[in-house]
């Protein structure tokens, strides 16, 4: 008798539920090793599951829609039930299918990779080739979601796409409706508390005219966000409660200080990549990584290791105009999550050699959201207080 091996949900992150988005093969189709055969998707990414051996698949257990946990059984396959070859048709039944060259409108389609046999289906239904289509899948593989989303998208007119039509209902996504449940689940967990500080950002702005340029010719664009990141990994470091997560018996302090930052992706939602161990990185080193991690978040792109173990969160939501968002909520399961407005150019008062003087200079409104139960004011002030100090007194070296 042959040997089955289980097809099993791998860890995810932070405990986020991932759901079954669908399965590229049926019960009975031959499979090949490394062959994608289902997707999960949660609130943060899509993972595509290969098969772990060549055989066929013989039970699948989680269908679409059904809510999945790490380490759970999603269907199994039957080891070396014939040998299998692309779209599920057995070598009996083709021998001499790997000396048949694919029919030239596909040959772009092989250079991406493996398709699964309902991605082959969706590419022949509407004439597309592979090719045409930016791959969110392992190693820039064209899945059955990319395809969907590329035909929606070039059947709908831009303004639709953007708004909906009046009057019409839009239904949620899978990872929308995973994003209410996340923050209805951390709303309903901790307390919110906001702090609100003003800091004046003119030192970032000439340190930013001054280094930009050189940044850019090593590669990495030296965003306002940056600075931000910077600022936070020092406070976090004078103030390890802040990077911590709340427990019942106790205040867990992490020794890393990885940061998420919050990159919107349109109407599709709102997207968490995390920069790891920001502690042993210079501004630059930040800046490369920020920009490598939102790239790969609006290219749909990112894998689950990019957005797991974030110890820490800021939201730049004045990069979309907004001065002042409160209460953010927190990213569960940190205890804070930092809010930037918009930066704009205020008149203010400032203390010029011993008097007051008007002055304009670049502000913005920052917030710290926390969690009462871990934190208090005295500890967000302090936090906060230490990131504005920070910024404002940035060198120029």
């Amino acid at each position: 008798m042959s040997a089955v091996q289980d097809v099993v949900a791998p860890d995810n992150q932070e405990g986020t539920k991932a759901v079954v988005l669908r399965w590229s093969k049926t019960a009975g189709q031959q499979v090949a090793k490394d062959e994608p055969l289902l997707e999960l998707e949660t609130d943060k990414v899509t993972v595509e599951i290969a098969s772990p051996v060549s055989g066929e698949l013989i039970e699948i257990i989680k269908t679409a829609d059904q809510e999945v946990v790490p380490g759970e059984i999603l269907g199994r396959v039957r080891v070396g039930s014939g040998l299998a070859v692309p779209g599920g048709v057995t070598a009996a039944a083709a021998p001499n299918l790997e000396l048949a060259p694919l029919p030239a409108k596909h040959h772009g389609d092989a250079a991406r990779g493996l398709l699964s046999p309902s991605v082959r289906r969706l590419l022949a239904n509407h004439r597309l080739s592979a090719a045409q289509i930016a791959g969110s899948g392992r190693n820039g593989r064209v899945t059955a979601q990319d395809v969907t989303k590329y035909v929606t998208e070039q059947a709908t007119p831009h303004a639709v796409r953007r708004s909906g039509a009046a009057g019409s209902r839009i239904p949620h996504s899978s990872m929308r409706r995973r994003i209410a449940e996340h923050m209805v689940s951390s709303m309903g967990t901790a307390p919110h508390v906001t702090t609100v500080f003003e800091a004046d950002l003119s030192q970032i702005v000439v340190h930013r005219s001054l280094h930009g340029a050189a940044y850019m010719e090593r590669g990495a664009a030296l965003t306002m966000t940056a600075y931000f990141v910077a600022a936070c990994a020092a406070a976090l470091r004078e103030h390890p409660e802040v990077n911590a997560t709340f427990h019942a018996d106790a205040l867990e302090l992490h020794a890393d200080i990885n940061i998420g930052v919050g990159t919107a992706l349109g109407n599709a939602g709102l997207i968490v990549p995390v920069i790891h161990r920001v502690q042993d990185l210079d501004l630059y080193g930040i800046a490369r990584r920020l920009a490598e991690r939102v790239a790969a978040a609006r290219a749909n792109k990112l894998t689950p290791a990019d957005v797991r173990g974030g110890t820490f969160t800021i939201s730049n939501h004045g990069v979309s105009g907004s001065l002042l968002a409160a209460p953010i909520v927190i990213n569960q399961p940190q205890v804070a999550i930092l809010g930037v407005g918009k930066a704009e150019r205020r008149v203010c008062v400032i203390d010029s050699n011993g008097s007051e003087a008007i002055a304009i200079r670049t502000m913005a409104y920052l917030t710290l959201t926390l969690d009462h139960r871990a934190l208090d004011a005295f500890q967000a002030n302090a936090f906060l207080s230490h990131v504005v100090k920070t910024l404002e007194q940035w060198p120029q070296g």
